[in-house]
């Protein structure tokens, strides 16, 4: 189990809480956590740092450095190749070997500790025995009680995790906004959303991918199915009994399943429906339906009723008049041309090139010649205006 926010940098796994490590299990990385807490015969690859205790059980190798923040304890025959540096107290077993020394600011006892499930079992066996029914139930609430903030990252018996591979023989489960590097290998998997995996996901079960996660790999299960969620990108193959796949992911390689592919819409049409504002804009008459598109085909639309050349025509006339008429929809449409162009003189066609003298716009006393102009007498005044300014004064 990876919490959510675990991340490999440089060769390290870095999490807020606490690391939990299964006997006989190999760790190739360095481990930056809240606490370590490892079983008999693990092996860490790199450096241990712990904000609170590290507790290391016999037979456990370190090729690095233990840099503990609260106190230590170190079985029997534990192999340290760095230095060991404790801010707290040190308990310490027999014939345990730290290579470049150690230190430790409080108490240094040198004995075999006992391992931290027996030391409860045996510490609440005695309080029962005596009768401190409310010591024990006090110390077992303080014991097993979950008031962390982050959850622990738990990694099981006989795992190894490694760059290239994460290789468990239980079900796996990777939590929300991750980054791991590696191949993942589990009967089960289960990754959480916004997640980066740097390698495939192999399983003998089903295999889930939350959303918005980036698998740089192949997704393979032997007997399982699989479901990828939307906004995932698989750069590789997906191979399964059954796949559902989201249509807003992604994928670049080869689907093959055996037992077929669905596609899963996106929930609510894309968040268009299912808003509940359709109630509120349509009225206590319902939805509005005399809504017209913006585009229609050549020759099936109607010109406006203000359009056009009748001008002098009233605007509210065809808006009171009856829609449905032919007559009038045809005689906006198609005007008779045998009709007499000397009956109506609004009818007349209005030319697009003419005459300055002709336009309506024309005004006689303005002197912009490029803007307005005038009639002949005063051009001709312009110009004797003009002509006057250039003569030397005097």
């Amino acid at each position: 189990m990876i919490p959510d926010g675990t991340h490999v940098k440089e060769h390290d796994l870095v999490t807020d809480g606490d690391v939990l490590v299964g006997g006989q299990s190999a760790i190739e990385l360095g481990v930056r956590a809240g606490g370590v807490v490892a079983g008999e015969r693990v092996s860490f690859g790199g450096d241990i740092e712990a904000d609170g205790d590290c507790r290391l059980d016999m037979w456990c190798e370190v090729d690095g450095n233990v840099l503990v923040g609260s106190d230590a304890y170190l079985g029997e025959r534990v192999h340290i190749t760095g230095q060991l540096m404790v801010s707290g107290d040190l308990d310490i077993g027999d014939d345990v070997d730290i290579d470049e020394g150690f230190e430790a600011n409080g108490w240094i006892v040198i004995r075999n500790p006992m391992p931290t499930i027996v030391f409860l079992f045996v510490y609440l066996s005695h309080l029962l025995r005596i009768g401190e029914e409310e010591a024990a139930e006090e110390v077992a609430s303080a014991a097993f009680a979950d008031d962390s903030e982050a959850d622990p990252a738990r990694i099981p018996r006989g795992a190894r995790v490694s760059d290239d591979a994460w290789q468990v023989s239980t079900p796996a489960s990777i939590g929300d906004d991750c980054r791991l590097h590696g191949n993942i290998r589990a009967t089960e998997i289960d990754v959480g959303a916004d997640t980066e995996v740097f390698g495939s996901l192999r399983s003998k079960g089903p295999i889930r991918v939350g959303p918005r996660t980036i698998v740089h790999g192949d997704v393979t299960t032997r007997n399982g199915d699989v479901r990828i969620a939307p906004g995932v990108h698989v750069r590789g193959d997906i191979s399964c009994e059954r796949c559902a796949l989201s249509e807003a992911a992604e994928v670049d390689g080869t689907i093959r399943a055996t037992e077929g592919i669905s596609f899963e819409e996106l929930p609510g049409d894309g968040g268009a429906a299912g808003t509940g504002d359709e109630s509120a804009t349509a009225g206590a008459d319902g939805p509005d339906t005399d809504l017209k598109p913006a585009i229609v085909p050549l020759g099936e639309g109607t010109f406006p009723a203000d359009d056009g050349g009748s001008s002098d025509a009233d605007p509210g006339t065809d808006a009171d008049a009856d829609p449905g008429s032919d007559s009038e929809t045809d005689a906006e449409m198609k005007p008779d041309p045998d009709a007499d162009a000397d009956t109506d003189s609004d009818t007349d066609p209005v030319p697009a090139v003419r005459s300055i003298e002709d336009a309506a716009g024309w005004d006689a006393d303005r002197r912009n010649g490029r803007n307005g102009g005038g009639n002949a007498e005063d051009v001709a005044a312009i110009i004797a205006d003009a002509e006057a300014d250039r003569e030397p004064d005097g």
